[in-house]
């Protein structure tokens, strides 16, 4: 197993110099779930909930959030995104959420897409929960990244976004 990447020869958080690293062109996908009652998704889907359109609100919120991810993390570096999409696939008591992050850099994008879907959901849930407030929100997980020195990896096991 391999050392922690934040912590010094001491044992002190530092942020990763990733000044020597190409720029290569990255991509990661993060996905995630939102489970409520088939009636609060009929009302998504009817657009009665009251506080408005709770998937495009939810895409933007994601968007933002991928945004924003270097501000939330303390030592997550600023990348130059260049292609965000947060997308849904809105099933019978839950919907599926896939973020998409994309940029040429020299380090991933892997937080801002496990953020961008993370902030996607917690968003259906906040604009749902007067509905039902028994939501659950999660599990979110790195589907794919590629780029970089590691190159590419898959989640090998079948998850449900």
């Amino acid at each position: 197993m391999s050392s922690f990447s934040h912590l010094d020869s001491k044992g002190q958080l530092s942020m990763v110099d990733v000044s020597e690293k190409d720029v290569t062109r990255r991509e990661a996908v993060a996905g995630g779930e939102i489970r409520m009652t088939p009636d609060v998704i009929d009302q998504i889907k009817a657009w009665k909930i009251a506080k408005g359109n709770v998937l495009e609100t939810a895409r933007l919120a994601g968007i933002m959030a991928a945004k924003k991810v270097d501000q939330l993390i303390p030592l997550c570096h600023s990348v130059p995104l260049e292609g965000i999409g947060v997308d849904f696939d809105v099933k019978q008591d839950r919907i599926l959420i896939r973020a998409t992050v994309r940029c040429s850099g020299k380090t991933g994008v892997e937080m801002e897409a496990l953020t961008a879907a993370t902030v996607a959901g917690l968003t259906i849930y906040d604009m749902c929960k007067a509905v039902d407030k028994g939501m659950t929100v999660g599990p979110f997980v790195l589907k794919r990244k590629s780029g970089g020195r590691s190159g590419l990896y898959e989640r090998a096991e079948c998850d449900p976004s």
